[in-house]
């Protein structure tokens, strides 16, 4: 297993539910966790509700000092925010979990994105950093909540580079009950993206936070 001991990481976009779950487990792992937002003050708000040491500041300053950068950002600001970090996350692995979906009557359903994918949206835009798609599936009611001291998952982590893959694995396994499994080269990440929207069903249907688990590995 990669060593990640030490390792800083920085959620653009902490301030919502899945980058504050995200950023409360790696805190309480022992890992520095530092909240992005537009606004600094709001980042430290939201890092103030994580604790464990977690610190907020504005987005460029999170992606200039994190080792790893996870973003967490609605869709719709995706784009436009990775394109005005391009500097800070040059030579950075950068953790796309954003999820494209739209919602209607009928629920939650994944969005075409033109480069296939947020995740191939952010290799394109981002050609200096190392991109890996993971954490897609992961529900932040379970994340916060305290008395949940192991998360029932498997993250799926996909990608072209085999040592960012491997440390990203890594990561996600210090949450307790997590499970970082390989799931495949970047261009497959629409796949795991739109099975958001299954999920999502589910737990309305089931009023569960379901994750996944990959059997007989």
């Amino acid at each position: 297993m990669t060593d990640v001991n030490g390792l800083s990481i920085g959620i653009l976009g902490g301030t919502g539910d899945q980058g504050k779950g995200l950023a409360r487990r790696f805190a309480m792992a022992g890992h520095p966790v530092l909240i992005g937002s537009r606004n600094a003050q709001r980042a430290q708000e939201a890092a103030d509700s994580v604790g464990s040491g977690a610190r907020g500041a504005a987005n460029a300053e999170v992606a200039a000092e994190a080792d790893v950068v996870i973003v967490a950002v609605p869709y719709e600001g995706h784009k436009a925010l990775l394109e005005s970090l391009r500097a800070e996350l040059a030579g950075k692995i950068v953790v796309d979990c954003v999820n494209p979906l739209g919602f209607d009557r009928q629920g939650a359903y994944a969005l075409p994105v033109e480069e296939g994918s947020a995740a191939q949206q952010a290799a394109a835009v981002l050609p200096g950093s190392r991109v890996v798609a993971a954490f897609h599936h992961v529900s932040a009611v379970v994340l916060m909540d305290p008395s949940v001291d192991k998360v029932d998952l498997d993250v799926l982590v996909l990608g072209d580079d085999r040592e960012a893959t491997d440390l990203v694995q890594a990561l996600a396994s210090v949450i307790p009950g997590v499970r970082g499994v390989y799931g495949g080269r970047l261009r497959n990440a629409f796949q795991v993206e739109a099975l958001t929207a299954n999920i999502i069903s589910i737990n309305r249907r089931y009023k569960a936070h379901a994750g996944i688990r990959v059997t007989d590995i």
